[in-house]
């Protein structure tokens, strides 16, 4: 099984280049970080308190989820905008910080890789949690401003100081969260897309393939 694993935090580029590299060597994609968001989906659709640790554990195993590349639906209800939305991504973290919630998603992710044969896959615990023997980690970064531009052209809402003020956020609390923290994989080679673009970054990973 092959298996590619990028990590790296918000803006970094981490979903942009595991697109462009799935395409590249014919692989599947998986975006484990749309799983968290589908889970913070259903805990705000349900009206699940968020400090309501055991409906938030419920909402993560019985969640229906159908994503691919263009499309989330969760639990029947499409969703593929509203999980990128800044309600969804002012929860995710505290809801991907609850163990039994990773454990629940990682069991997805390692089934969904077996089935395929392995993939590209990126998030933030890939290669130090999910895929420890992966075929090759990528830990992707990119300096705080660069991060916060791009998430900024991404989601095409709000000014880049408040979207740099939320990354900080999120990466303070995913990394200092307990269970599986974002973080680098001893193993993992440090990728800094600054100043790369993306067929740079794309051209330098698959030189990195063994």
């Amino acid at each position: 099984m092959k298996v590619i694993a990028i990590d790296g935090p918000a803006g970094s580029g981490k979903s942009t280049v595991a697109q462009a590299l799935a395409a590249r060597l014919n692989l599947h994609y998986l975006d484990t970080g749309a799983m968290y968001r589908a889970v913070a989906f259903a805990v705000i659709h349900q009206q699940i308190d968020i400090h309501d640790i055991e409906k938030v554990i419920q909402a993560a195993k019985s969640l229906d989820l159908q994503l691919t590349q263009e499309s989330c639906v969760v639990n029947g209800i499409e969703a593929t905008e509203e999980i990128r939305g800044q309600e969804v991504t002012l929860l995710v973290s505290q809801v991907a910080a609850v163990p039994e919630v990773r454990a629940e998603m990682v069991k997805r992710q390692r089934t969904w890789a077996e089935e395929r044969n392995g993939g590209v896959m990126e998030g933030r615990d890939i290669g130090s949690v999910v895929f420890p023997d992966a075929s090759l980690k990528i830990y992707l970064t990119a300096s705080e401003e660069v991060r916060a531009q791009r998430r900024a052209a991404e989601i095409e809402e709000g000014d880049v100081a408040s979207i740099a003020a939320d990354i900080e956020r999120r990466d303070t609390v995913d990394t200092q969260r307990s269970a599986s923290p974002l973080m680098e994989a001893e193993d993992a080679i440090v990728v800094d897309t600054s100043e790369m673009t993306l067929e740079q970054v794309v051209d330098h990973v698959i030189e990195l393939i063994p």
